[in-house]
């Protein structure tokens, strides 16, 4: 009794020794606070499967003649776990097709006669206990998938959980494992993934922490992933020798396996979006110094042996978590914007969304901060694909503070919008002396105020675009570079401000395509929110000044405006020849049906996301001047460019019946697209500047 004292004490020294190092002192009194704090034994928010419900029974979805994915299940007793477990993904399922194959290994319960009531299950028996290793290499012998599911029987899935795996695994450059997102059926996190040390000894990345912390919530490159639920290429799995036997029967095999999947040049990513709850220890236990959890100790020695000079590379255990997954990263980029990009709200989200897009597949780990603190679920899960890290509230309560605190860590920063930029430059100057600053004006904001004062006639509004001139050059002057969206903003800014490093970084879109015919389709159609003062001008001018010209040739024509506006506009300006939609989370069946997209705006700056989306779908635009500055658009050829109402109207009438100019412009719109705005593009200026 007194050694296994001894040994008890010196392992809660060793973890608190440990924890120091890995969470600093803040951290580690948060953890252990945690394990005071009462909490129940299930969150009803997860949908877990009471293990005490009577059995009956029952099918699982399953493609028994070509699935994508074989799920394997090794199982030795808690039959309850197996049938619980079976239950959710009879209960969630999968878009992917898919089987089911469990490896019964000697159970010594009423396994070997439940299962089998079981529509679409395969089962694989051992007639004596071999382990967890030679299970799964087992089922994985029986698979008939292009990848292989190892999952513990006891989990439970929920919806999304397998697709979200195979989408990382196509989206994620050199995948070769893919792991989920691991939580307790209290709800605290298990694991986002997991880190190895120079000694062999692991770290399981957020245990005990809150599943919906951000922190948790990106996906990212990791040095393992639990064999709880792990997802790998069949061929690939065969190629690198399977779980290897000297692991049997368990423990370290998974850890193992990553390390041999990235010496074959492949990646260990893990994927947030899949949520999974391991009822952890149900089968093994939770005692390293008696039962199957005893090779625990035995297997990381081993490990070490087998892997030694590869972990010659890996850091101490005393290395903090964030530090240590920063050697799968090429640097470290922090973004400040006003506010959480939504692509569906306007094109400055759409455009940064699409820049997260590409650093995270030039490899940079990226944060990002909305200054006003907010970001709902769903974006920080959005963002999270595209693998960045939401600094918002609750979690970090002010930034300042969080400047303060990590600003030395930061490689680079990129300020949104000039009012941002004015709010933190100089903390940032001071707090991260050694990252470049990008100043991301998005659009010259000066710029856009003079010629909304030219058209209002206003020598106040004047007056204020004169202050933002001297705000905006000065922030320019102080940052290490500066990105502009068009060529006659950075053409401007040579003769305004000749010493600074301008950049052009446009628009970015994909290019979706001319889906429907000319025949097929019918109205006009407007992109964007009254938010943006220029879209409120140019949408009333076009109600008043240029629909009733278009109504005495074709009275049929309407106008469909999507985007954000007030009731009040709504009130004034829908009628039977215009709806204003509001926001619409999905363009596509408005560029897929319209004949014309319009942009008659009157003033503004930068470039036009409007015009380019409009474009990516080949449906042709008549734009004003100013609507088309800056895109290397040509009156005739890719664009119908008219200036006052009455030419704009004739433009509008011309185009929407005459189908030879209208693929001529439909063409020429992709074409445009293709050359001046495409993600290769903006990844050249990307790269050129973050080199």
């Amino acid at each position: 009794m007194l050694g296994w004292r001894v040994r008890r004490w010196r392992q809660t020294l060793q973890r608190l020794r440990l924890s120091l190092g890995q969470r600093g002192w803040h951290g580690t009194v948060a953890r252990i606070a945690q394990e005071f704090r009462r909490r129940p034994e299930r969150d009803d928010t997860l949908p877990i499967a009471p293990l005490d419900t009577p059995f009956a029974p029952f099918a699982l979805p399953v493609d028994a003649t070509a699935p994508r994915v074989s799920v394997v299940i090794p199982v030795h007793g808690k039959c309850a776990h197996t049938v619980a477990c079976l239950r959710s993904l009879a209960r969630h399922g999968a878009e992917a097709p898919f089987e089911v194959i469990v490896v019964d290994d000697a159970s010594p319960d009423d396994t070997a006669s439940i299962l089998p009531q079981i529509d679409g299950l395969r089962i694989v028996t051992h007639a004596q206990n071999k382990g967890f290793v030679d299970s799964c290499n087992d089922g994985a012998e029986a698979a008939r998938g292009d990848f292989l599911l190892f999952l513990n029987n006891d989990t439970q899935v929920t919806p999304g959980w397998l697709d979200a795996m195979l989408a990382c695994m196509r989206e994620e450059p050199d995948c070769g494992i893919v792991g989920s997102r691991l939580v307790y059926p209290d709800g605290r996190l298990q694991e986002a993934g997991g880190l190895v040390f120079a000694d062999g000894s692991c770290h399981n990345i957020g245990r005990f922490e809150s599943r919906d912390d951000p922190r948790f919530r990106y996906r990212r490159e990791v040095d393992y992933v639990s064999g709880a639920s792990l997802l790998i290429p069949r061929a690939l799995f065969t190629q690198v020798g399977g779980f290897a036997r000297d692991y049997a029967p368990a423990y370290y095999e998974d850890t193992d396996l990553a390390f041999a999947v990235r010496a074959a040049g492949r990646r260990v990513v893990y994927e947030p979006a899949s949520l999974v709850v391991h009822f952890e220890g149900v089968t093994a236990g939770t005692d390293t110094e008696s039962g199957i959890k005893r090779y625990q100790v035995r297997n990381r020695e081993r490990f070490v042996q087998r892997h030694r000079e590869a972990l010659q590379d890996f850091p101490t255990a005393h290395t903090r978590v964030d530090a240590a997954l920063r050697r799968y990263a090429r640097g470290r980029m922090l973004v400040i914007d006003a506010m959480t990009p939504d692509p569906a709200r306007d094109s400055g989200s759409l455009r940064l969304t699409a820049v997260f897009g590409l650093l995270h597949t030039m490899g940079w780990q990226t944060l990002f901060a909305p200054d006003d603190g907010h970001a709902a679920a769903d974006r920080i899960d959005a963002l999270g694909a595209l693998g960045v890290q939401v600094l918002c509230r609750p979690w970090v309560r002010h930034l300042p503070e969080w400047l303060q605190r990590h600003g030395a860590e930061l490689d680079a920063i990129m300020l949104c919008r000039a009012g941002t930029a004015a709010t933190y430059l100089p903390l940032l100057r001071r707090v991260a002396p050694q990252a470049k600053v990008l100043f991301d004006t998005v659009d010259l904001h000066f710029l856009r105020e003079e010629r909304a004062a030219a058209v209002a006639g206003s020598a106040g509004l004047q007056r204020q675009a004169e202050a933002s001139r001297r705000r905006e050059l000065g922030l320019i002057a102080s940052s290490d570079v500066t990105f502009v969206v068009s060529p006659v903003e950075r053409a401007l800014l040579a003769e305004a401000a000749p010493e600074a490093h301008v950049e052009l970084l446009s628009n970015i879109h994909d290019v979706h395509g001319r889906r429907s015919d000319f025949a097929a389709r019918r109205d006009l159609v407007f992109l964007g929110g009254f938010g943006h003062l220029p879209n409120a001008d140019a949408v009333r001018w076009f109600v008043r000044e240029i629909l009733p010209r278009l109504q005495r040739h074709n009275p049929a024509l309407h106008l469909h405006v999507l985007g954000d506006a007030p009731e009040d506009a709504r009130r004034e300006l829908s009628g039977p020849q215009v709806t204003l939609h509001g926001r619409v989370d999905n363009l596509s069946p408005f560029m897929d049906r319209c004949r014309l997209s319009i942009a008659p705006l009157r003033f503004g700056a930068g470039v036009k996301g409007k015009v380019n989306m409009a474009m990516s779908y080949g449906l042709p635009v008549v734009a004003t001047p100013i609507a088309a500055e800056g895109m290397q658009l040509r009156d005739g050829v890719d664009v119908s460019i008219a200036e006052d109402a009455e030419a704009f109207a004739a433009a509008v009438l011309a185009l929407y019946d005459d189908e030879a100019l209208w693929l001529r412009l439909s063409d020429g719109g992709l074409e445009n697209v293709r050359r001046h705005f495409s993600p290769e593009a903006a990844a050249e200026t990307l790269r050129r500047v973050l080199n």
